[in-house]
């Protein structure tokens, strides 16, 4: 299993940015997956999910209405899409199945939104 995500940069508050994660080597169908971020000294956060099967999504309540996760079926590839940035949201952004397996993480992709 291969989770290789993409897509982070530096932007400046309030900006905009497209996480990207493809995952290879399971069954996708009946998964639920989820983006998570990482800040220095702290461990990996749920930042919202997506079921595969019927598209429901949850999202935790400091990125609802600013971030949105989505899927393409035929690529096997989730996105985050991320509005309305803020300083406190620079971290490493992964994504994994929820509950995570904690194999499959990945190299995850730097966000880094300046003040």
């Amino acid at each position: 299993v291969q989770m290789v995500e993409s897509g982070g940069g530096m932007v400046q508050a309030g900006g905009s940015l497209r996480l990207s994660c493809a995952a290879s080597g399971l069954t996708i169908w009946y998964l639920m997956m989820a983006w998570y971020r990482q800040t220095p000294g702290q461990g990996r956060t749920l930042v919202a999910r997506l079921r595969w099967m019927d598209n429901s999504t949850f999202y935790i309540d400091s990125v609802k209405g600013r971030f949105t996760i989505t899927k393409d079926n035929a690529r096997n590839t989730i996105y985050l899409q991320m509005t309305g940035l803020k300083p406190e949201e620079t971290s490493i952004y992964y994504c994994n199945e929820d509950p995570p397996e904690g194999s499959y993480w990945g190299r995850g992709t730097r966000v880094t939104v300046s003040s």
